[in-house]
């Protein structure tokens, strides 16, 4: 059984931050579908992704190709990812169901801390997603360094 990690970004961007989590995700030997909500930011994330450090770089690809089931990183805005992962990495506000979070290793939930919508989502997201018995640890980047908030 799996557990929901939910990332508070304060410091540092989506685009730096997302990239630290999926080498980690990597490096631990999984497949990752990062899920949003629109097509266009994923595309954004995508070209962001392909200009990273050479000694950086992530495998990835955008859904949609003809590779999708191969891809070790798979950007998406679908429900079901077809490369079959061990982590769901959710993005600006993409559901996650609690099913979702007991079948795979790991679901990360990373949301902009400056932007009070998003972390009302989240916050639903959290409740709706430890009441349905899900384990679930919040991390808070607001000393300037991660650290763990609260686990239920």
């Amino acid at each position: 059984m799996g557990a929901a990690y939910f990332y508070h970004l304060t410091h540092h961007p989506l685009e730096e931050t997302l990239p630290l989590l999926l080498e980690k995700a990597r490096g631990a030997g999984w497949r990752v579908a990062v899920r949003g909500v629109e097509a266009a930011r994923l595309d954004w994330l995508d070209e962001k992704l392909w200009l990273g450090p050479e000694d950086g770089f992530l495998p990835h690809g955008r859904s949609g190709g003809p590779h999708d089931a191969a891809q070790p990183i798979l950007l998406t805005d679908a429900a079901e990812a077809p490369n079959a992962p061990d982590c769901v990495m959710a993005i600006d506000g993409a559901a996650v169901a609690a099913e979702e979070v007991q079948a795979l290793a790991r679901v990360c939930v990373l949301f902009d801390g400056n932007d009070p919508a998003a972390v009302q989502a989240a916050r639903v997201q959290w409740k709706t997603l430890t009441d349905a018995g899900c384990s679930a640890q919040y991390w808070s980047e607001d000393s300037g360094r991660w650290e763990k908030k609260a686990e239920r």
